[in-house]
């Protein structure tokens, strides 16, 4: 069974930085190209970065780029994304995914942004 864990949420003042990870395992990861997403409170799932199968290639929604960085380990079977100058705007809960995806997705990781 397809299966994400993604963590390293947490609460941060604007300007500070979180890690996410997410771990997975059921499929073929070094074999995939890997998405991070988020959704906001009221908001539709939105795709933050993708990442290519040997991590050479990223692209990032507007709104992030210059401050995410998304990476990957294709032994460890994990994706990472490094969030800097974090805004109020970045609150969300952040998920994982394959590129297409597969069900079920993960229970996702909460990040606060907040003064």
């Amino acid at each position: 069974q397809v299966q994400f864990v993604e963590s390293g949420g947490g609460l941060v003042e604007p300007g500070g930085s979180l890690r996410l990870s997410c771990a997975t395992s059921g499929f073929i990861f070094s074999r995939s190209f890997m998405n991070w997403y988020r959704q906001a409170p009221g908001m539709g799932r939105e795709l933050v970065a993708w990442i290519s199968i040997e991590g050479d290639s990223t692209t990032y929604t507007r709104s992030v780029k210059g401050r995410f960085t998304i990476s990957r380990d294709n032994d460890k079977g994990t994706l990472y994304l490094q969030m800097n100058n974090l805004r109020v705007e970045d609150t969300a809960v952040y998920y994982c995914n394959a590129q297409p995806n597969y069900a079920p997705w993960g229970q996702g990781t909460q990040v606060t942004v907040s003064s």
